[in-house]
């Protein structure tokens, strides 16, 4: 018996595409119905009390958001069949682009790789190891990329990226990673997917530990990213979807003429506010400190009249009755604890803690976790370095990541040549 399947996106929601793209590569047809284009499918979410792209109706079954496990459960798609079968609609040919140049890059990990040692290896392939990766390559130096999820970090999972130099068209983070990755595969890097558990750093060859095996290194560069949220807000995944999101490309259109609030004290959320506040009636800005972070800045919400700024209003919990309707948000004030009575809630609150636990004392860490490091991205141990969301900045911005890479890659070029200073690059 064949199953129904019905995927509700909206335009410019990079998380529908990736979710089509993967219902083609395990071989299932689907009918796409776009919220944005027809005003049908919009009101169809609406009465079903969802208020988020994508949906997915597997027969009768919604799976709210991007979740591909819960799919493949629910299909009972086998992974192991899967790979390398040509089952009827699930042929390569059937896959998006995107998903066709992850192929590419990414490769599991050979007995070959375990037997090579590596001028460099890059552990994380966000914006500091993806341009580690295009310096040290084209530098000559045999590079390594390691990730254990490569669409997931901070920059990847960024739906709009506006600001990086060079790169006049707007694109999601996850477009702009891969075109770094992209260069440093040409350079001849290597790229594989795989979870680093532990680092032996003893002696001139150092040791990358996985899984599957140990990886050969004369120099390292960590450029792991922040943990995501430990922490949810109570009744937040009972109301994902239903009230609850975190993309206003995704859902803004669900909540016009709504009163809304925006969590977060980012960029992210100040950028996130203003385009909401073109769609609701009314936007509550809660914010949980007294100020906001890194370069985010009130200025950039000149122009809303419906936007309210509180700060000192820390989100507790989600609130809505037991049938799945949101009916507010409850906040912590210095005051005490109030509910504001809102149709829906974004939040933009990110991790913040470097996500090193796997190191351990092998390299000096502070007390939150971040690597030390010297004016040229060495560690306390020689021949190591750290770099982006894994050392403490000022700013996390994606162009600063970028540039610990290039700094990073060619102070390895150094250390494994035995130069007495770094010789930049140049055409």
């Amino acid at each position: 018996m064949s199953l129904k399947i019905v995927v509700y996106t909206s335009t410019g929601c990079n998380y529908c595409a990736k979710i089509k793209a993967e219902l083609k590569q395990w071989g299932y047809d689907y009918e796409e119905r776009n919220v944005i284009e027809n005003k049908e499918y919009f009101n169809d979410l609406h009465e079903k009390g969802i208020y988020s792209t994508p949906v997915t109706f597997i027969d009768d079954q919604a799976v709210i958001g991007y979740r591909p496990n819960k799919m493949k459960q629910i299909l009972g798609v086998d992974e192991e069949k899967l790979k390398g079968s040509n089952v009827e609609g699930g042929d390569k040919a059937g896959i998006t682009e995107e998903l066709k140049e992850q192929e590419q890059i990414f490769t599991d990990l050979s007995k070959e790789m375990l037997d090579e040692t590596y001028d460099l290896v890059c552990i994380g392939s966000g914006p500091a190891g993806a341009s580690a990766a295009v310096y040290a390559a084209r530098g000559k130096l045999k590079t390594l990329v390691v990730d254990k999820a490569p669409a997931s970090g901070a920059l990847a999972i960024t739906h709009k990226i506006a600001n990086y130099p060079g790169v006049h068209e707007e694109l999601t983070g996850l477009e702009l990673v891969d075109r770094i990755r992209r260069q440093a595969k040409e350079y001849g890097a290597t790229f594989v997917k795989g979870n680093v558990q532990g680092l032996k750093l003893d002696g001139e060859v150092k040791h990358v530990e996985l899984p599957d095996g140990v990886i050969k290194a004369k120099t390292i560069f960590i450029a792991v990213g922040a943990r995501g949220r430990t922490n949810k807000l109570k009744n937040e995944e009972e109301f994902a979807g239903r009230g609850v999101s975190y993309c206003s490309t995704c859902d803004a259109a669900f909540f016009e003429g709504r009163d809304i609030a925006v969590v977060g004290d980012n960029e992210e959320a100040v950028s996130e506010a203003s385009s909401l506040a073109q769609f609701a009636k009314t936007v509550y800005f809660l914010i949980p400190g007294k100020k906001l972070s890194g370069q985010a800045s009130l200025d950039d919400l000149d122009g809303h009249g419906n936007i309210e700024v509180l700060m000192g209003h820390k989100a507790k919990q989600i609130v809505g009755e037991e049938n799945g309707k949101l009916e507010g948000v409850l906040v912590q004030t210095d005051e005490g604890e109030k509910t504001f009575n809102v149709d829906g809630v974004f939040l933009y609150v990110a991790g913040n803690k470097p996500a090193t636990d796997f190191i351990g004392d092998a390299v000096k860490r502070d007390e939150d976790g971040y690597i030390e490091v010297d004016h040229a991205l060495q560690t306390s141990v020689e021949g190591v370095f750290a770099g982006g969301d894994a050392r403490r900045t000022i700013v996390k911005q994606a162009v600063i990541a970028a540039a610990d890479g290039a700094v990073a890659a060619q102070g390895a070029d150094k250390y494994v040549n035995k130069r007495k200073r770094m010789i930049p690059q140049y055409s």
